[in-house]
């Protein structure tokens, strides 16, 4: 399997204007069993490849960078939701993020696909990460020529997990999948509404 089959799956009902129906991004930002479990009976193999290094290959292409970021960080969530191998291959998809960044990758990309270059480093625990991250996607939302409303969302977002850094440096919602154990200042803020992503 090449790189170009997770960018149709992943992309493919986006028209040439770069607009996204509402079904797509529903898929890609709303909990949906029957989607996680096509990306696993369909990338589980691929996946596994692509932790091991044996699709490294991929990130000599732009596209193919993007692609191995998305199986490492966006299919990893959805195969492994509410378990700690969910979060296993950040680390890996951050350092290709920061390395098309090195190379502005990212500036050949539609807005699209830029987002989902930026998401590891909204998904890091690292401060400086998220302020790179809501660099990227300031710029993503002043400059995107189609789906204003969705850049800015996607800035909002971005910035409410810097907030949630800044406050306690770490995200509060992952310390039962990765066995960590909550602060008092933690639990209470997991028990308002909306306080995972």
């Amino acid at each position: 399997m090449c790189h170009t089959t997770i960018h149709r799956f992943w992309f493919n009902q986006i028209d040439e204007s770069g607009h996204i129906p509402d079904t797509t991004a529903r898929r890609w930002f709303v909990k949906d069993a029957d989607f996680d479990h096509e990306i696993t009976h369909r990338f589980s193999v691929l996946h596994r490849q692509a932790i091991s290094g044996s699709l490294d290959h991929w990130a000599e292409t732009i596209r193919g960078r993007l692609c191995l970021i998305l199986v490492l960080d966006q299919f990893s969530r959805n195969m492994y939701r509410n378990s700690a191998k969910a979060f296993a291959s950040d680390a890996k998809a951050l350092a290709l993020t920061k390395q098309g960044l090195e190379s502005r990758h990212d500036l050949a990309l539609s807005a699209n696909e830029r987002a989902f270059f930026y998401l590891p480093l909204e998904h890091s625990e690292s401060q400086q990460d998220q302020i790179t991250s809501v660099t990227c996607f300031t710029r993503l939302a002043r400059n995107a020529p189609v789906n204003a409303a969705r850049m800015s969302s996607y800035l909002d977002y971005a910035r409410r997990h810097q907030d949630i850094i800044n406050r306690f440096g770490r995200f509060p919602h992952r310390n039962q999948v990765l066995g960590r154990a909550s602060t008092p200042e933690e639990q209470a803020y997991l028990a308002q509404p909306g306080s995972g992503f």
